[in-house]
């Protein structure tokens, strides 16, 4: 019996095989990009989205799969894995999903949504619950093609889109390893007082910006000071950026941090950010092979 399915990212299937096997919740079989497991549902950091009720139901035909649907709620989402053409003739007697990109920092969509996929052409697998709003675990934002230096902002918009808090005006902000600026971009937009730490130069149209300072230093380096929020995007080991972490810990009211991995994925390292007091590690749509970790005030 399927008691819980977790959505893998494309290409991060392995990472969340390895952390559902350390959680207790084995893989039973890969279906698609969900992973099926007989055990109730568990939090891992590399899912975008876990179903958390999902049922088998019967799929006798496109009308009858789609009636079953409605049967139980309004809004669902499809993760297609087979019988395409059958899965979208369903999808399209269904509501449509109106899931319009969000204009930051708008909040997440309220509405219920289900998640479901066709087992076989006979055969439904749906959870009318999971753990994200957005279908396939992914947001999508009105982006800005001409402000920022870089995409890098989407994945800062999405983790604090996820967290449900972000800074504001007259609040103090560290973006560390700031260069070319893509989050002090991203964060300067929303009022808050940004110091870019980097030896490196800013963008020139991050630099000018009024509410953003430059400050050529390591991020290693920096002894840590009293701030609203700290982030770091910093490419470096999990290992020291843990230490990093710890450092600031005392004085920092919020953290938020990407934990980048290089080759295999270090699960270990991972439990010890997860076990901080106040800790969230998720992986989000806009990350590559790594992992936002925060830790916010109460």
């Amino acid at each position: 019996m399927i008691r819980s399915a977790f959505l893998a990212d494309a290409g991060l299937e392995q990472p969340l095989e390895e952390e559902l096997a350390r959680l207790g919740a084995p893989v039973l079989r890969w279906h698609g990009p969900l992973a099926l497991s007989e055990a109730p549902p568990a939090a891992p950091a590399w899912a975008l989205d876990v179903w958390d009720a999902p049922m088998e139901l019967p799929a006798p035909s496109v009308k009858g799969a789609a009636d079953v649907l409605r049967g139980i709620q309004r809004n669902w989402s499809l993760v297609p894995a087979l019988h395409h053409r059958r899965a979208a003739l369903i999808e399209a007697r269904l509501p449509p999903v109106k899931a319009r990109p969000l204009r930051f920092p708008e909040a997440p969509p309220a509405s219920h949504l289900g998640g479901w996929t066709l087992l076989d052409a006979d055969t439904l697998l749906a959870s009318p619950t999971k753990s994200s709003p957005f279908p396939g675990g992914a947001p999508r934002f009105e982006e800005d093609r001409e402000g920022p230096p870089s995409r890098a902002y989407l994945k800062l918009w999405e983790g604090l889109t996820r967290i449900g808090r972000h800074p504001g005006p007259g609040e103090r902000v560290l973006d560390l390893g700031a260069a070319p600026g893509g989050w002090s971009w991203a964060l300067a937009r929303l009022g808050c007082a940004v110091t870019a730490v980097d030896k490196a130069d800013l963008d020139p149209r991050v630099a000018a910006l009024p509410n953003v300072e430059l400050r050529r230093d390591s991020a290693f380096a920096l002894p840590p000071e009293p701030v609203d929020w700290l982030f770091s995007d910093v490419i470096c080991y999990p290992q020291r950026l843990l230490a990093l972490v710890e450092r600031w810990l005392p004085v920092a009211r919020n953290i938020f941090c990407s934990v980048k991995f290089q080759g295999a994925t270090d699960h270990d390292i991972a439990a010890r950010f997860a076990a901080i007091p106040g800790a969230r590690l998720f992986h989000s749509a806009h990350n590559k092979h790594e992992l936002t970790f925060t830790r916010l005030a109460p």
